[in-house]
């Protein structure tokens, strides 16, 4: 018998500084690790004054974790020590497995109304992938699959499987499944989730019930276990990021943009960082 997936709490995303000055929201992060595995921290970095972003985030190492940009409006430059460089646009997603070791910036812009929009999700990865081969997939925005739903609920299917819609990030080792679902008014959604899966919801338009629970923007809503979770809106719309993982359950250990297994393999990272020895190769693609 099927069941559904109630919201184990909600929280409002807080207002966090990061990089060289960029005003964000964290909507989670360290410390949570147990009950968001393999997700380790969401950012949301919607903003309307170039002040508050311009200053971007400047050269910094990732070790044993993906970093998963999706924007919204403006860009994100970005360029890493092993010489790749380029752009994520407005609706765009880079899905960069950091790997064995990568070290970039990322600058962002914003359009012509000054907006600068998007997401920034860490993902962990397993002890016996920690020290794969780095990677990027970046997906365009005209290469996201829209599903449209007989409600008028539309998808945009960043990976994972939707009615046999396929998103564009494959080959992910912890399974995920990364939707924005846009709800109109007086609308209900439900989404298989598989059990044992971990899933949350993080809405940043309008107001919906996720589970049975209120959540309206700026809001992460995680849920228990089940087979299938429901949103349901009232007089007005919503859209949210809903995001679902096998977890891995696996020690963490974590320090600033390196996550490992234990003290010494994060002592050894930034022993190399500091040897100039972290950079082990890369498999652009």
């Amino acid at each position: 018998m099927s069941q559904e997936r109630t919201v184990h709490y909600t929280a409002a995303s807080k207002p966090t500084l990061e990089g060289a000055g960029v005003r964000l929201r964290r909507a989670f992060g360290f410390g949570q690790t147990p009950d968001l595995d393999p997700f380790l921290l969401l950012d949301d970095f919607r903003g309307d004054d170039p002040r508050h972003y311009v200053k971007g985030f400047p050269w910094h190492p990732h070790r044993g974790i993906e970093t998963i940009t999706y924007m919204l409006a403006g860009e994100v430059e970005h360029g890493d020590s092993m010489g790749n460089a380029g752009v994520i646009g407005p609706g765009g997603v880079q899905w960069m497995t950091a790997g064995s070791g990568i070290i970039h910036q990322e600058l962002p812009r914003g359009d012509a109304q000054g907006r600068m929009w998007g997401f920034q999700l860490w993902a962990n990865l397993p002890a016996a992938n920690k020290m794969m081969p780095p990677r990027y997939q970046e997906i365009l925005q005209a290469d996201i699959p829209l599903v449209t739903l007989d409600n008028g609920a539309v998808i945009r299917v960043i990976c994972g499987v939707i009615n046999s819609t396929v998103g564009p990030v494959r080959d992910i080792v912890t399974d995920p499944r990364y939707l924005d679902v846009a709800l109109p008014a007086n609308t209900q959604f439900t989404l298989d989730i598989p059990a044992g899966h971990t899933a949350f919801a993080y809405v940043f338009e309008g107001e919906c019930k996720l589970g049975g629970a209120l959540a309206g923007n700026h809001t992460l809503a995680v849920f228990s276990d089940g087979d299938y979770a429901t949103a349901v809106t009232a007089s007005h719309p919503a859209r949210f990021l809903l995001v679902s993982g096998k977890p891995l359950r696996e020690p963490v250990a974590w320090s600033g943009p390196i996550v490992m297994n234990t003290q010494q393999e994060l002592r050894a990272a930034f022993e190399e960082i500091q040897q100039g020895t972290f950079i082990k190769g890369s498999d652009r693609r």
